[in-house]
């Protein structure tokens, strides 16, 4: 079985190879295929316009994943727009940031949030296979831990004996991650096709 992955991000491509079953095939995104803009209004549709992209580019089935984490005192934000939050061209940094200026005030308790990823495989005869992913928790009120990227240093999933995800080893991380629950849907779903 062989995917080609859509994200040039190499820590989720590092997340992704780590839960995906060894039978499986990921490529890594070719180099000279350009940066696709996510403009969708959901997660799913920025999932689907990566994998869409990227295969055409390659004439091979690619899988794709967008993720948002989405805090309830905020109504949901950043939501769809997690990746650039804190604007254009922002680091995992400001992002993490402008979270802790958002939430500043804000008791332990109120800091509930929800991380969401949607995984697709595009195929190139048209098919589709989408798998969501989702872990609750809350934010914590400053950043801890070194490991993971994005928000991992502020958000505190409920069944992670009180750690951030950067807190965590991967392996711990991936285990009870909204990626890692999201992979290991999409796996199930793969396993499925007799094409591949």
């Amino acid at each position: 079985m062989r995917l080609v992955l859509a994200t040039a991000n190499p820590h989720k491509a590092t997340e992704i190879a780590a839960v995906m079953p060894p039978e499986l095939e990921l490529m890594p995104r070719p180099s000279h295929v350009a940066e696709v803009e996510e403009d969708g209004l959901t997660l799913e549709d920025n999932a689907r316009l990566k994998a869409r992209a990227l295969m055409r580019a390659t004439g091979l089935a690619a899988l794709a994943d967008d993720t948002g984490l989405e805090i309830a005192v905020l109504g949901g934000a950043p939501g769809v727009y997690s990746a650039r939050w804190a604007g254009e061209g922002c680091s995992y940094a400001d992002n993490v940031a402008k979270v802790l200026r958002e939430l500043d005030g804000v008791e332990v308790q109120d800091r509930i949030a929800r991380f969401a990823t949607v995984a697709l495989v595009a195929f190139p005869d048209g098919r589709e296979l989408v798998a969501v992913g989702e872990v609750q928790g809350r934010i914590a009120t400053e950043a801890r831990g070194t490991n993971g990227f994005g928000y991992d240093p502020v958000f505190i999933p409920d069944r992670g004996g009180g750690r951030t995800f950067a807190e965590m080893s991967d392996h711990d991380k991936n285990a009870i991650s909204h990626r890692g629950r999201a992979m290991r849907a999409m796996a199930v779903l793969l396993a499925a096709e007799p094409s591949l």
